[in-house]
């Protein structure tokens, strides 16, 4: 049975996810401060941990940081609870190692969705380590995305989808992350957002398409994920100095 950790100073919020946790048949265990909610960790290992973060004694961060230095407890995913998020908690909790954020008053369905998503990214980062490991995917100019485990995901997502319409949103849920929480460890870790990195993708494909083929812009455009050309032109235009015809025309010209 897969087993939760909540960690939560709150007796009436503590009880609430219990009884959830309990209905939708895990194995719920609750530790009313951080300094017993480690002990339990390394106790009962469990699948997924959530903590608060303001707790009188020992707060969230800190349990973060015991689960972190332990070698049984380091990959446990972790999910914060907090009542208010401010981008310096944010990219303190990104720096420790946290899997998300989940905000109070949060909803049954809020709480309980957060639960799945990350329980099942787990199981699915289990599966993939499980199995040999194929070549990485590469862009058509050698690779643009950067070695990051922890957006490994996110990459793979943006590699085998960037050809169709596809939004942060996509991404996160594909990931198992909020969008909140991806648009700061994406900016924190690579120095761009999520959309850049999609943009960056189809750039890429585009100029290995005006080299190697003699499509037409629109059919291109359409190819890497651009219902409008325009916008298309605009973008190639503001990376690259010129629009798609006049770089490929003038490709062309030198390699003549």
């Amino acid at each position: 049975m897969t087993k939760v950790l909540v960690i939560e100073d709150e007796l009436q919020t503590r009880s609430i996810f219990m009884r959830c946790l309990a209905f939708e048949g895990f194995c719920a265990l609750e530790a009313e401060n951080g300094a017993i909610g480690v002990k339990l960790a390394q106790m009962h290992l469990p699948d997924l941990i959530i903590c608060d973060i303001m707790m009188p004694d020992m707060n969230g961060y800190s349990v973060l940081s015991a689960m972190r230095r332990q070698r049984t407890t380091v990959a446990i995913p972790f999910i914060f609870l907090t009542a208010k998020v401010t981008m310096p908690d944010l990219r303190q909790g990104m720096e420790m190692g946290a899997d998300d954020y989940l905000t109070k008053p949060c909803s049954v369905e809020q709480f309980l969705s957060a639960v799945t998503t990350r329980l099942t990214r787990q199981a699915q980062l289990r599966g993939s380590a499980s199995k040999p490991h194929p070549p990485e995917a590469s862009s058509a100019e050698g690779g643009i995305f950067p070695p990051s485990p922890r957006l490994a995901s996110v990459f793979t997502f943006i590699e085998a989808n960037y050809h169709q319409p596809i939004s942060l949103g996509d991404v996160a849920q594909a990931a198992g992350y909020s969008p909140a929480y991806l648009t700061n460890l994406t900016q924190e870790l690579t120095g761009y957002s999520i959309k850049r990195w999609i943009t960056e993708r189809r750039m890429s494909e585009a100029r290995l398409l005006l080299r190697q083929t003699d499509q037409p812009i629109r059919q291109i455009a359409a190819a890497i994920g651009y219902a409008d050309v325009a916008y298309f032109t605009r973008q190639f235009r503001q990376q690259h100095g010129h629009p798609p015809q006049s770089w490929r025309n003038s490709l062309r010209l030198h390699s003549a």
